[in-house]
């Protein structure tokens, strides 16, 4: 089939057609009424596009037939909610009504003259038709019955892409929604974000110090340490599996809240993971830990587990130092440990990263690398 009679097989074709046709049936109701009014329905049409519904019913209908399959048609499905909307909607109704007057007028008027124009290739002279009335019978107007079609074809398909394009155009989104559709996008971005932080820490430190714990009990050849390391990879595991669930949980249901994460208050879990691990680790902990707001002490337990994952992870089973401050305004959180080889210049890793994407996100900073001979990293959280 030629390209441009590919829309024969369309279905958005009929459907809009059908939208074209809908205000006709109001006009042709209306006729019946009073045939010397025709231009009551359009009058009518002021007051109802004012109604904030309205503007929600067209939508429906505009993405349901004319962009039907369309993920993003760019035709909005909420009320008017300025006179703006409210304008646009009543413009959008007066518009719908001419062009599906014009549809049917097309439509009728130009089938009418394909018929004719056969009955005159047959030896009749249609009365009261206004082109073929004026031509003699003759066989050879049977080349021009295919004309109407063709015209019938541009016609619907013209004036389809043209109220799809108006659609787009008067029932689009306004400001107000492009800016929540954004708004909500960018909630959308920073959840996924900050869900992929919470498996990348809670994941990685248990795996880490699973892998940690299984070489030093291989290596120890000592039972009752291989019993306690097979203990901290059982506890690690269960955590990270609850955590695993959690998220899993949030991603499956949009709606469901992230649910208890741990906080600063948890640490002893992480501290003891790690001593378990072979590490030996330092702790002091200064001021009300406890009274910590809730983002700030969650991130604060994200921070010390993946500054512990680090310590692991390239360090091995060395000294540790952890230090929680918690003073009037701000919590300070340490962890140094030795370098087991020199270090060229700052951390680069996603874990280092992320610890500084925490931080950052409530306004507080982290510096992580060499520091006097230790790798360090430190961060500092305001508390409002």
């Amino acid at each position: 089939m030629p390209r441009f009679l590919r829309p024969l097989l369309r279905g958005t074709t009929y459907t809009r057609l059908l939208h074209l046709w809908v205000p006709m049936l109001v006009v042709s109701i209306w006729l019946f009424i009073d045939m010397s009014t025709p231009w009551v329905p359009a009058l009518l049409l002021v007051p109802v596009g004012l109604l904030p519904a309205v503007r929600r019913g067209e939508g429906v209908q505009a993405r349901l037939l004319l962009t039907p399959g369309e993920a993003e048609p760019g035709i909005s499905e909420a009320p008017s909610a300025t006179w703006r909307d409210r304008l646009r909607t009543v413009l959008w109704l007066e518009l719908r009504m001419l062009l599906g007057a014009v549809t049917m007028f097309a439509t009728v008027q130009l089938l009418v003259i394909g018929f004719e124009l056969a009955r005159c290739a047959w030896g009749s002279a249609p009365p009261g038709v206004p082109l073929p009335a004026l031509l003699p019978p003759h066989r050879a107007w049977a080349l021009l019955t295919p004309l109407p079609l063709l015209a019938l074809y541009g016609v619907v398909v013209g004036l389809g892409e043209l109220i799809t394009a108006c659609a787009r155009r008067l029932l689009g989104p306004s400001a107000a929604e492009r800016l929540a559709a954004l708004e909500e996008r960018t909630e959308q971005l920073l959840e996924r974000t900050r869900i992929a932080r919470e498996l990348h820490d809670s994941i990685g430190h248990a795996l880490t110090v699973a892998v940690v714990q299984a070489g030093a009990a291989r290596a120890a050849g000592d039972p009752q340490f291989t019993e306690r390391a097979l203990d901290a990879i059982e506890e690690t595991g269960r955590a990270a599996l609850e955590d695993l669930e959690r998220v899993v949980g949030v991603l499956r249901e949009a709606g469901r809240p992230a649910g208890a994460r741990p906080t600063l208050g948890d640490a002893d879990r992480l501290l003891e993971s790690a001593r378990a691990s072979g590490a030996k680790v330092d702790t002091e902990v200064t001021g009300p830990v406890a009274a910590l707001p809730g983002p700030v002490s969650r991130e604060g337990y994200r921070i010390l587990q993946e500054a512990l994952t680090n310590v692991l992870r390239h360090a091995g089973s060395v000294p540790v130092r952890v230090r929680i401050a918690v003073t009037d305004g701000q919590l300070a959180l340490e962890v140094r440990n030795p370098l087991p080889a020199p270090v060229p210049g700052p951390g680069r890793g996603s874990g280092l990263r992320g610890i500084r994407e925490r931080a950052a996100l409530l306004g507080g900073s982290a510096r992580t690398g060499p520091h006097e001979g230790d790798w360090q990293v430190r961060a500092e959280l305001p508390l409002g």
